[in-house]
């Protein structure tokens, strides 16, 4: 590929083009999935814009099968007058997996900037690498995150599900550990619309609160996070067997406006801890 590449901190690849008007949709999506198992995280950025919603699903579809909801193929992460749900707000969003209350959990997140939040206006996207969190815990640390799953709940406008996992699971087609969990609203963050119900089994209220102390640190640690702050165009193709993501709280009113596709791993992954879905 004819592109400048740069390392992002603490994990990731920058891609940007060599020729000014060079065209996302002429990359080669098998050279990039090389790129994406390597780093988990990739950043386009600076390349022509897609013209339409087609090139960006067309680009999709050359990764694999995309995840379909009731609204299509694309999802417009854009704020509502009257939001339903914290996704279509301007509050922040908690650490979680995509697909964790659907049948089927993807692997790629394709997330297209539209519109990108006015300089200082927030609305990052926060992507967090769970192995290095792992690799990082110390001996204690990792016996009681070993030992431990969580039951969420979430209702919404799309699906109103149950779902238990372990904490600390295998990556489904690799032999690395990654962290599956979805973060309780902080209410020191602000309110959140349709906030998750979580509990954890076999701990105990004091250590429970220790625990989420402990991981809430380590999600949100430096060393372990990358925040994209959006230019308009970029295009982050994000791993979602590996990564938790979130976002930034960002100020009312600006022109935040994201896309989201998800595509399917081949052969798809079931979600093996959905109890209920709706």
């Amino acid at each position: 590929m004819n592109c400048v590449m740069t390392t992002t901190n603490p994990f990731g690849l920058c891609i940007q083009p060599e020729q000014k008007h060079q065209l996302i949709t002429d990359l080669d999506i098998e050279a990039l999935r090389s790129l994406f198992r390597k780093y988990q995280l990739l950043v386009l950025r600076g390349f022509r814009r897609l013209s339409n919603n087609e090139n960006f699903i067309s680009f999709a579809q050359g990764w694999g099968e995309i995840s379909l909801w009731p609204f299509g193929e694309i999802l417009e992460l854009v704020e509502h007058h009257r939001p339903a749900d914290h996704i279509f707000d301007c509050s922040y969003v908690p650490m979680h997996w995509d697909g964790m209350y659907r049948p089927f959990v993807p692997e790629y997140q394709m997330f297209y900037c539209k519109k990108a939040p006015l300089q200082g206006c927030g609305g990052r996207t926060l992507f967090t690498h769970t192995p290095k969190i792992l690799a990082g815990l110390n001996f204690v640390e990792r016996d009681q995150w070993n030992d431990v799953k969580a039951v969420y709940k979430r209702k919404m406008e799309f699906y109103d599900s149950k779902t238990v996992s372990p904490l600390i699971t295998k990556h489904p087609y690799h032999q690395y550990d990654v962290i599956r969990f979805n973060e309780p609203h902080d209410p020191s963050r602000g309110s959140l619309i349709n906030p998750i119900e979580m509990r954890w089994e076999g701990v105990d209220d004091k250590l429970s609160k220790q625990m989420l102390s402990s991981i809430r640190s380590k999600l949100y640690d430096r060393d372990y996070i990358y925040a994209h702050e959006w230019q308009d165009g970029d295009l982050v193709i994000a791993d979602n067997f590996t990564l938790l993501h979130g976002r930034e709280s960002f100020s009312k009113n600006t022109p935040r406006h994201i896309q989201r596709i998800q595509i399917e791993s081949d052969p798809p992954w079931k979600n093996l801890g959905l109890e209920s879905y709706q």
